[in-house]
């Protein structure tokens, strides 16, 4: 059995350039409703090592999470970049962008 952080690299990794995962989607996905903030923890720590599109990752409000302006201005440009459009209140419209992962690919 593939181990929590095993499984959340991997479905960070099927990410779809122009589509979005929120933390909590992906922990639940991975086996551990409760467990965004260990996704966060996974993502600042593995990003590097396994190529992650960590850019495609954001909050359940459909917002960037990362707090500093020089990290949030080059996720914006990643995620406009790959053609998702950025709402009036610099919000990703979760209804369009968000990526839902066939069942095989999720964890269950």
């Amino acid at each position: 059995m593939e181990s929590f952080t095993e499984k959340v690299v991997s479905i960070i990794s099927k990410i779809p350039s122009g589509k979005v995962m929120t933390y909590g989607q992906i922990a639940k996905c991975a086996g551990s409703p409760r467990g965004a903030r260990q996704v966060v923890r996974i993502l600042h720590s593995m990003s590097q090592k396994y190529k992650l599109p960590w850019h495609r990752v954001i909050n359940a409000k459909g917002e960037i999470g990362i707090k500093t302006e020089e990290g949030s201005i080059d996720q914006k440009m990643l995620l406009e970049g790959e053609g998702i459009v950025f709402l009036p209140n610099s919000k990703v419209d979760l209804t369009v962008y968000r990526y839902e992962p066939p069942l095989q690919d999720n964890g269950e």
